[in-house]
């Protein structure tokens, strides 16, 4: 390639290289190299890829490739239920250990299935039918082996409070019910569509740091709640919020009952220390897994022996025997009430999808196997559709039972069969022996089960490593505590989009210097030994280039320039001549960021200041190409390295007479 000739050259084009000494810093001959344009593609090729990417990253049909229409149709069947991949290879080995498994579950889901329903204000018999049906659903679709399926205490409490600022259960328990189910259902149908859609990235706007900040919160509104429970309190607030909450337990101090108080704290400190002996040593798991099941059995009994003394504390009371009844008829799709159900299904359906599938991931990741995303979206989606046809609420998977599932050696989903045998005995048979469970210990069990959701140690990371993201986690956080569940979920995901929209249309800009002795440039701030090149400056743009952030770029840029020639004034260095802008981190560029380019070259041409582009990626290539900027810019407007950039043009300088 001469010294005159263009640079820019098509892919299948042969490329001629010359050698050219860098001024600057002594460095060995570099060869500058042609600037390539992408393959050339059709539109409907770039647009088949682009889809592609967008929602079949995982490329899901790939085994499905040079397969019969026998063998395609098998793999199918197994996509749809992964019980066939693993059912043909079960053996009693397996079996042994999902049994144990199951059975350790199936004790901490029964009172942890009746104290989340009465978190969400329901009967305590739904949250038994909701440990039943959505878990043997969930064994035929779902792909994770240690997920333990059924109620948790977020979703609950959302759906409790959502639902008891319009309607009251104990006013007309019936329309509460329906609502509750035609919540669930509409849940379930937004889980099992963003699975079918691939539209997975729709729960991504719940950053980590909003959810430590709204579990944590949601966690201390839960624990407050059940002071109702724990001091005996009968007319208590239905509110949500810390301050009413607080009220209510102060101003009713004359229904405080010290013998709930006794049981009540009694048992909660038994549960907590349980808790802490398996936490100290994992390997006691099933002590804090059978504490739940353990405390009301012995409180039932102390309760029933006791019965004829302890008139002020409240109990259960009577439980109707049997399976799941059907509660198809008692959907809501019209009505006055039909968008209050929609939007608690969609909120319980996006906070249960993100539990359920970052619990999936933690422990698949722990044994070395992949739960696919979107396979799980449609199995807790189909698996809560069900469910509100069978008088169930809202469930995924749990992090309380499927670590204490993973803990107790489960191989695969048999787990969650065992458990649903395990419920459906107790609905049939051992209803009656929950007369007498004293409701302070369903309270001490919640508070013991959302004690480990206050996650401070994870916020006190934030704290150290992104203080943009504590703000978030605090602003969730309070957003719970002193408005409302729901507007504290809106402030979180609020938050997350402010935060991308900050990135997008604030990128980051660098100037680079280089390190002696290299072709290497970086950031001057980041490493001292990196020097500027006298005549240049050399800026890096660390994001895409759209009509979001063009003005600001062409702005900041500006700026940098104008910095930049002060400080040479300054030291009396050499005058600015170049601006060298490192395209290596512009994955794309929209018309807008190719019309603040072309009008940042004019803006610097008038100052006789000259702006080269290095390394720009493919499809910027494209582009820049098919605008025809690349004409503007001239014969060396465009380089394949910032090093290459500044010995060319440093070469072509001393050449200069």
């Amino acid at each position: 390639m001469g010294v005159n000739s263009n640079r820019v050259e098509h892919f299948d084009s042969h490329e001629t290289t010359i050698k050219i000494q860098a001024e600057t810093t002594p460095m060995p001959s570099l060869q500058i190299h042609a600037v390539q344009l992408p393959p050339q593609r059709t539109t409907l090729h770039k647009l088949r890829h682009r889809v592609s990417e967008i929602f079949f990253p995982d490329d899901p049909l790939y085994r499905f490739k040079n397969q019969s229409w026998f063998k395609k149709l098998l793999l199918a069947v197994q996509y749809l239920f992964p019980i066939f991949q693993w059912a043909p290879h079960y053996d009693l080995t397996l079996l042994r250990s999902d049994l144990i498994s199951g059975l350790t579950i199936a004790s901490l889901a029964i009172p942890q299935g009746i104290s989340y329903a009465k978190l969400a204000n329901l009967p305590p018999i739904v949250g038994l039918y909701s440990s039943f049906v959505p878990p043997l659903i969930y064994s035929l679709l779902g792909s994770s082996r240690h997920l333990g399926v059924g109620p948790v205490s977020i979703a609950s409490l959302v759906m409790g409070s959502m639902l008891s600022e319009t309607i009251s259960y104990t006013q007309d328990p019936i329309l509460y019910l329906g609502l509750a189910f035609t919540a669930t259902f509409f849940a379930g149908v937004f889980q099992a569509a963003l699975g079918i859609l691939r539209l997975g990235f729709v729960i991504d706007f719940l950053s980590k740091a909003t959810l430590v900040g709204f579990t944590g919160g949601a966690a201390i509104i839960v624990s407050l709640q059940q002071l109702k429970g724990l001091l005996g309190i009968v007319h208590f607030t239905s509110k949500m919020q810390i301050v009413p909450v607080m009220v209510s337990v102060f101003k009713q101090r004359h229904e405080w009952s010290w013998q709930t108080i006794l049981l009540g704290f009694g048992f909660l400190a038994f549960l907590l220390t349980t808790r802490h002996i398996s936490l100290k040593k994992p390997k006691l798991f099933w002590v804090s897994a059978a504490a739940p099941l353990t405390s009301v059995i012995l409180s039932t009994i102390l309760v029933f022996l006791l019965r004829n003394k302890t008139n002020q504390i409240s109990v259960i009371g009577h439980l109707p025997k049997g399976v799941n009844p059907p509660s198809s008829n008692m959907l809501y799709f019209n009505g006055p009430y039909l968008a209050l159900a929609i939007k608690t299904g969609i909120i319980t359906g996006i906070l249960s999808l993100t539990e359920g599938i970052a619990v999936g991931r933690t422990f698949a990741s722990l044994k070395n196997y992949q739960v696919d995303g979107n396979k799980e979206m449609m199995a807790i989606g189909v698996m809560n559709i069900a469910g509100s046809c069978s008088s169930c609420y809202v469930t995924t998977g749990s992090f309380s039972r499927s670590a204490v599932n993973y803990n107790a050696g489960a191989q695969t989903t048999v787990s969650n069969i065992i458990m649903a045998a395990a419920v459906l005995v107790t609905l049939l048979f051992l209803m009656p022996l929950f007369y007498y469970t004293p409701n302070v210990v369903l309270a001490a069990i919640i508070i013991t089960a959302v004690i480990g959701l206050i996650d401070y140690q994870s916020a006190y990371k934030l704290w150290k490593v992104d203080k943009l993201d504590f703000l978030a986690c605090l602003c969730s956080f309070f957003g719970v505590l002193f408005i409302s569940v729901p507007l504290g979920l809106g402030i979180a995901v609020v938050i997350s989009v402010l935060k991308i929209l900050l990135h997008v249309t604030r990128p980051n800009t660098l100037v680079l210097g280089n390190i002696p002795g290299t072709q290497i440039f970086h950031n001057i701030n980041q490493y001292k030994e990196a020097l500027r090149v006298p005549s240049f400056i050399i800026l890096a743009v660390e994001s895409p280039i759209y009509f979001a952030n063009s003005t600001y770029l062409q702005e900041r840029i500006l700026r940098w320039v104008r910095e930049e020639e002060e400080h040479i004034k300054a030291n009396n260095g050499a005058s600015l001549k170049c601006i060298v802008l490192d395209m290596t981190a512009v994955t794309a560029i929209d018309t807008s960021g190719l019309d603040t380019l072309c009008e940042l070259r004019k803006m610097l041409e008038k100052r006789s200041l000259q702006l080269v582009l290095a390394n720009p990626v493919g499809n910027v290539m494209e582009k820049l190409h098919k605008s025809e900027i690349l004409d503007t810019f001239g014969l060396k407007g465009v380089y394949l390295t910032v090093g290459e950039a500044v010995a060319d043009i440093s070469s072509l300088w001393k050449a200069q007479p």
